[in-house]
C-alpha cells in the first residue's frame, strides 16, 4: 500500500468515525438491541419473532424477504440462531461496529445476571440436595423435552431423517464425548449431501449483505484457524484457562439447530474434568431458562463457577467470549457470500443431515443426563409433564416456570 492509498484509508475510517448518520446509527443500534436483550423471553425461536416485530414492522430496517434470507442463513450456521441474527442486524444497520455494539447490548443484560447467580451458587456452598436445584432440574426436563419434540417434528419430517436421529442418539449414548458428537454430525451432514439433497431457488441479490468479501474470508479462515489451533495449544499446555477457552470455542462451533443443544456439548467439556459438579452445572442450565437474551450465557455462570475468587467474574467473561467468537467469525463471514451459497442444492441436503443429528444429540442429552439426574419418582414424572403442559399449551412464559418448578422443588416434592 502506498502512503497516499494509506493516508486516504486512514482519513476515510477517521470520517465514518465522526459521521453525525453512522452515530446516530449506532445509538440506534445500542438502544433498539438494548431493548430486547432486557425482554426477549422464550428462547431463540421466540427471538426471531421480536427481532422481526421490531425491525420489519417498527422500524423498517429491512424487508421481509431480506429478513427471512438473514433467518435461513444463520440457521445454516453452526452456533446460536438468534445471536448471529443480531450479528447480521447490526452489521446491516451500521458495518462490523454495529454488529458488535448489537451483540453486546444484547447479551449483557442476561450475561450479568447469570455471572451473579453464579457468585450465588458459590456463596451458598455446595448445593447437592437443594430443593430449588431438584425443581430447577425438572423444569429442564420440561423444557429440552419440548425442545426435542419441538425440532424433531420440524428438522425429521420424514422416516429417513428420523432413523439418522435415532442412530445418533444411540451412539452418543454408547459413546459420550464432544468429538463423538462432532464426527456424527460432520457424517451425517455429509450423507446428507448426498441423501437430501433439495436444490432451492437463491434470494434476490442485496447488496446489504455484510463486508467485503475479503475480510468475510479471513473471519472464514480465523474460525478454522482457532477450531484446529486451540486444542493443539491446550494439550502442550497446563493452563487450564487455555483448556477452558478450547473447550468453550469448540462448543460454540458445534452447536447447530438452537441453545439447547449447548447443554450435553458444554456438560462433556466441563463435568468430566472436574471443573464443575453435575448439581451446579444443571442448577445454572435451569437458571438461563429464567432470564431473557441468549441460552448461551450459560457459559457465564459456568465460567465464573470455574474460575473461583478472587476474580470469579473474569473467568465469565473470557467463557462468553470463547463461546459467541466462532457465532460471531462464521455469521460475518458467510453473509457476503450467502446469495451463492443459498442455491446449492448439496448445502441444503448437507443442512438436512446436520440437523437431523441435531435432534438425534438433544434426544440423546434428553435421557441423560437431562432425566436421569432429575426424576427420582412417577411425582417427579408428575410434576415436569405439568410444567411441560403449562408451556407448550397454556403458553406460560419460562421465567414464571423456573420460578414455580423452584419452588414446588423446595417445599412440595422434597
Amino acid at each position: 500500500m502506498t502512503v497516499d492509498a494509506g493516508r486516504a484509508t486512514h482519513g476515510a475510517f477517521w470520517a465514518q468515525i465522526m459521521n453525525p448518520t453512522w452515530l446516530q446509527k449506532l445509538a440506534e443500534v445500542a438502544g433498539a438491541f438494548l431493548k430486547l436483550g432486557l425482554t426477549s423471553f422464550g428462547g431463540p425461536v421466540a427471538h426471531l419473532g421480536y427481532f422481526r416485530t421490531e425491525f420489519v414492522e417498527k422500524r423498517r430496517w429491512i424487508d421481509d424477504q431480506a429478513y427471512a434470507d438473514v433467518v435461513a442463513l444463520c440457521q445454516m450456521l453452526p452456533g446460536p440462531a438468534s445471536s448471529q441474527v443480531v450479528f447480521c442486524l447490526g452489521m446491516r444497520r451500521a458495518g462490523i461496529a454495529g454488529a458488535l455494539l448489537a451483540s453486546l447490548c444484547f447479551t449483557l443484560p442476561s450475561a450479568v445476571a447469570m455471572i451473579l447467580f453464579a457468585y450465588g451458587v458459590a456463596g451458598r456452598g455446595a448445593v447437592s440436595g437443594s430443593g430449588w436445584l431438584h425443581g430447577l432440574k425438572l423444569c429442564a426436563v420440561s423444557v429440552v423435552g419440548l425442545a426435542v419434540w419441538g425440532m424433531g417434528t420440524k428438522l425429521c419430517p420424514d422416516w429417513p431423517r428420523r432413523l439418522v436421529a435415532l442412530a445418533v442418539s444411540a451412539t452418543v449414548l454408547l459413546a459420550p464425548g464432544s468429538w463423538i458428537q462432532l464426527a456424527a454430525m460432520a457424517a451425517c451432514a455429509l450423507a446428507g449431501s448426498w441423501i437430501f439433497a433439495d436444490r432451492q431457488p437463491a434470494p434476490r441479490a442485496d447488496p446489504a449483505l455484510g463486508a467485503g468479501h475479503a475480510w468475510a474470508a479471513a473471519s472464514l479462515l480465523t474460525f478454522g484457524v482457532l477450531l484446529v489451533g486451540l486444542p493443539l495449544i491446550a494439550r502442550s499446555n497446563a493452563s487450564r484457562t487455555v483448556a477452558v477457552v478450547d473447550g468453550f470455542y469448540r462448543a460454540g462451533s458445534m452447536v447447530f439447530g438452537g441453545g439447547h443443544v449447548v447443554l450435553p456439548l458444554l456438560r462433556a467439556e466441563v463435568v468430566p474434568k472436574g471443573w464443575i459438579g453435575d448439581d451446579a452445572f444443571m442448577a445454572g442450565y435451569g437458571a438461563a431458562q429464567a432470564v431473557p437474551g441468549p441460552l448461551f450465557t450459560f457459559a457465564g455462570y459456568l465460567g465464573t463457577v470455574i474460575q473461583g475468587p478472587p476474580h470469579a467474574w473474569a473467568g465469565g467473561v473470557l467463557a462468553l467470549l470463547a463461546i459467541f467468537l466462532p457465532a460471531w467469525l462464521l455469521a460475518g463471514g458467510a453473509l457476503p457470500f450467502w446469495h451463492s451459497l443459498r442455491g446449492m442444492g448439496r448445502a441444503q441436503g448437507a443442512l438436512a443431515g446436520a440437523n437431523a443429528a441435531v435432534v438425534g444429540i438433544l434426544l440423546a442429552a434428553f435421557c441423560r443426563p437431562v432425566c436421569t439426574e432429575a426424576i427420582r419418582g412417577p411425582w417427579d414424572v408428575l410434576a415436569a409433564a405439568v410444567a411441560a403442559l403449562a408451556l407448550a399449551r397454556l403458553k406460560a412464559p419460562a421465567w414464571l416456570m423456573v420460578v414455580l418448578m423452584a419452588a414446588a422443588g423446595q417445599w412440595v416434592l422434597r
